[in-house]
């Protein structure tokens, strides 16, 4: 796929350094369910992406420089989960709306029926993203899932929003 600034293509397993450069940063993955990578981990995780046809690399065309990711798949009767991680470094600049806004299309054209994406409540950027490129807001989800526990080996549970968008909705 190709839009204005980026190209979205299957991963490489040579982009393991670019994946490092925002897998290791505890401020972008702060809302993921794993913590920040090493380079061996972000090694491990190219190769497994490279034999996915669920991870998509999203390339910067001036730089041909990969600055995100995006997960797709299909859960069932044609409903996908989509989901999204970028390097801080290119944050704010719409890249994120402008790939996930092409790769929704997509999954739409090719006989998509309803894409579903999760976030947690106090990612802001994330829920907003989803707003903007026409995805509702369907549930609130309290304290449903936890990634971490605290130093008693209890969970840290926290709350999950579902955004949709449906196929006829879609613009």
């Amino acid at each position: 796929m190709e839009t204005q600034r980026l190209y979205i293509r299957p991963f490489k397993e040579t982009d393991w350094q670019d994946l490092y450069e925002y897998l290791s940063d505890e401020k972008v993955v702060h809302y993921e369910p794993y913590s920040p990578q090493t380079k061996e981990e972000c090694q491990k995780i190219a190769i497994k992406r490279a034999n996915s046809t669920e991870f998509w690399a999203v390339c910067l065309k001036s730089e041909d420089k990969l600055i995100g990711n995006i997960y797709l798949a299909e859960k069932e009767q044609q409903n996908w989960e989509i989901g999204y991680v970028f390097n801080r470094s290119y944050q704010k600049q719409g890249y994120a709306s402008e790939a996930v806004k092409a790769v929704v299309k997509e999954t739409f054209a090719k006989d998509g029926h309803r894409i579903s994406a999760y976030c947690n409540p106090e990612n802001t950027d994330s829920w907003k993203l989803l707003e903007r490129i026409g995805f509702q807001k369907e549930a609130h989800l309290r304290k449903n899932v936890y990634f971490n526990k605290d130093q008693a080996g209890q969970p840290l549970w926290q709350d999950t929003f579902i955004y949709a968008q449906l196929a006829a909705e879609h613009k």
